[in-house]
């Protein structure tokens, strides 16, 4: 069984940044797809950014294509997400999630989940 690990999320104010990570125990990421999601108080769960096994694919939702970045180093069994220029819309709790072979996405549904990491933007 996996288990993933969110970190870095916080309080910070509108146009500044954070660096989430994501690192997993009890097994090896190597092998999996891993994706980033967030869930608004109110909203469902969506869908924020993916990256391949090798972390030579990946790819963003639109409303945060530019701004975000996910990479990984498969050595720390960790993946990471950049957030840069961050809005208050951006105001969710974060969660990592994984899925072996391929990457999870608004149509892959992960295999494993984290317990999230709150991010608060303020205006």
């Amino acid at each position: 069984q996996m288990q993933l690990v969110e970190s870095g999320g916080g309080l910070v104010q509108a146009g500044e940044s954070l660096r989430l990570s994501c690192t997993a125990s009890a097994r090896s990421l190597n092998t999996y797809g891993v994706g980033w999601f967030h869930q608004a108080p109110g909203k469902e769960r969506e869908f924020v950014a993916a990256i391949s096994r090798d972390g030579g694919n990946y790819y963003y939702a639109d409303s945060v294509k530019g701004r975000f970045t996910i990479s990984r180093d498969n050595a720390k069994n960790t993946v990471y997400l950049q957030m840069n220029s961050l809005k208050p819309e951006d105001t969710a709790v974060y969660y990592c999630a994984a899925r072996q072979f391929v990457m999870p996405g608004p149509t892959i549904t992960p295999s494993y989940w984290g317990q999230g990491t709150q991010v608060t933007v303020s205006s």
